[in-house]
């Protein structure tokens, strides 16, 4: 039987070239948010070294599951040196690019929907295409419900594994290395994959955005202040749909602070 793959005998195999190199894997941040099982807490960390990615954070963990999976015999070093935030919107705050997961059982999303091939496309993409220090969250939700609604208005898009219709949903340690493995390939096709601007604004830019199209709305009379945390998840999403390049963003920042200036001092007669 011929071999394939351009494999002769004597040749020394090396099964780990294709994946992507220290500069690019290290930019690639990922989240779990509120794990519970502190196996599956393992089993995402242990994913991360078998693809060769460090940086791991973890959001609102139950303290004693944390404490139990940080100090478990074997646990990769990464694990041990993870991030903990107490919100999703700290965790991203540096980062340009994020990547919600989950299942579309009873879930209605308002973000884009990217099989996990777009989903690999998109990331080479930004990390071919983006400056060195630009970063990329992937973000995994709680084994109990996945991620909510809220925790889905910081994601620019949701990608999903495709799976059988009798089980939707994957084990949170599975989903991470499966999501981990197709992103990490050092060669995908990048058809149907997201299109993404020359440079995007990061998390934080954004929420500072948001932030100020609020106080306009609000001195407009638009919305009343209990109407402030549905219109923020609104607006939230339609960034990040929009996808606006980050000198684009500074435009939209000024024009609004102009704006909102120009409302809080009205003209007198005298400077007509």
């Amino acid at each position: 039987m011929a071999l394939t793959g351009g494999f002769q005998p004597g040749m020394r195999l090396s099964y780990n070239e294709g994946l992507l190199p220290a500069s690019q894997s290290d930019r690639i941040r990922v989240i779990l948010v509120s794990p519970r099982n502190p196996l599956n807490i393992g089993a995402a960390a242990r994913a991360m070294a078998n693809f060769g990615l460090h940086d791991l954070t973890i959001v609102a963990p139950f303290a004693t599951n944390w404490t139990e999976a940080k100090s478990a015999v074997g646990a990769p070093e990464l694990l041990r040196e993870a991030r903990v935030c107490a919100t999703l919107a700290e965790a991203v705050a540096d980062c340009a690019l994020v990547l919600g997961t989950g299942s579309l059982d009873r879930r209605r999303p308002e973000q884009r929907i990217l099989p996990m091939p777009q989903a690999a496309g998109a990331v080479h993409s930004f990390l071919q295409s983006h400056p060195a220090d630009s970063r990329i969250a992937l973000v995994f939700g709680s084994e109990k419900h996945g991620l909510t609604s809220d925790d889905l208005t910081w994601c620019h898009a949701i990608v999903v594994i495709e799976t059988a219709d009798e089980q939707p949903s994957m084990n949170l340690g599975q989903a991470v290395a499966v999501t981990l493995y197709a992103c990490t390939l050092s060669e995908v096709s990048m058809q149907g994959s997201l299109l993404l601007p020359a440079r995007l604004p990061d998390s934080e830019q954004l929420e500072r955005l948001a932030s100020l199209v609020e106080a306009t709305m609000e001195e407009a009379n638009y919305m009343t202040r209990g109407l402030r945390s549905a219109n923020g998840e609104a607006l939230r999403i339609l960034l990040r749909r929009l996808l606006p390049e980050d000198a684009d963003l500074r435009r939209i920042l000024g024009l609004f602070r102009r704006i909102l200036w120009r409302m809080q001092h009205p003209r007198t007669g005298d400077d007509a």
